[in-house]
């Protein structure tokens, strides 16, 4: 049965903390559930229509999404497209829809002329990354995100040292976040992938575990950390949409 939970007050701060508190509780309610019943509960009946799953129809997406098309194939799916993507992962993308049946993605991505402002020769990816994936990422998925209370991530704690501490549900300022394959490991969805037969993305076997936007994603070398490709050579290990929210307040859901 699910446990009733308390509700934000309306206000950025105290959302924050009352967001923190729900999270803790769903953490000690269902936190130790296999993936597949948390994504149920999450979709069905924690937040029902107030749900949506945020995917990069990258290395292990495809788990994720046959996990939710198998619920709901109208779950709603938002997409990044930063205008900066392998055309293999645009690729993929399209044959994931078309192989799970998905009908509600959503594809997103920065404003043309905020862009066309702010990275008129397409290298503000070398110059300034983090305000690059400020732009291209964070702003445009806050916004996609608005009319949920909740999403649904990929992430899983085997991934980066910044993700070992990961839990199945968190929380920021404004949504709750769930990650369904917290605990999963390589070897975890290697196994599904082959068990439902589905594709991989084809950068895979070419020796890029994480794929991002194609100038910031390079192979990774075996024994390197699965997002050693990532900003190679930089600090940065993260795109931002796991540390902020963009400025953007939730509307009421």
């Amino acid at each position: 049965m699910v446990q009733p939970l308390p509700q934000p007050d309306g206000t950025l701060d105290g959302a924050s903390a009352v967001e923190a508190a729900r999270a803790a509780a769903l953490n000690e309610a269902y936190g130790t559930l296999p993936a597949e019943e948390v994504l149920r509960l999450s979709l069905t009946a924690l937040f029902p229509g107030k749900i949506a799953l945020v995917s990069s129809f990258g290395a292990e997406s495809a788990v994720l999404l046959h996990m939710a098309a198998t619920i709901d194939r109208a779950v709603p799916v938002v997409f990044i497209d930063t205008g900066r993507l392998f055309p293999e992962t645009l690729a993929y993308r399209d044959t994931l829809i078309a192989r799970l049946g998905l009908t509600e993605v959503r594809s997103v991505g920065p404003d043309p002329e905020t862009m066309e402002a702010a990275d008129p020769y397409g290298a503000l990816f070398s110059i300034d990354p983090d305000r690059c994936c400020q732009l291209r990422k964070v702003e445009p998925l806050a916004e996609a995100l608005a009319p949920f209370a909740a999403w649904i991530t990929g992430r899983k704690r085997y991934q980066a040292a910044t993700r070992t501490t990961l839990r199945v549900f968190e929380a920021d300022a404004t949504h709750i976040k769930v990650s369904p394959l917290a605990t999963w490991g390589a070897g975890e969805l290697v196994a599904y992938l082959r068990e439902h037969d589905l594709p991989r993305h084809p950068l895979v076997a070419k020796g890029y575990p994480s794929i991002g936007c194609a100038p910031c994603t390079s192979p990774v070398a075996e024994g390197e950390d699965a997002r050693a490709g990532r900003w190679r050579g930089q600090a940065k290990t993260e795109c931002g949409i796991h540390v902020s929210n963009a400025g953007v307040t939730r509307r009421s859901a």
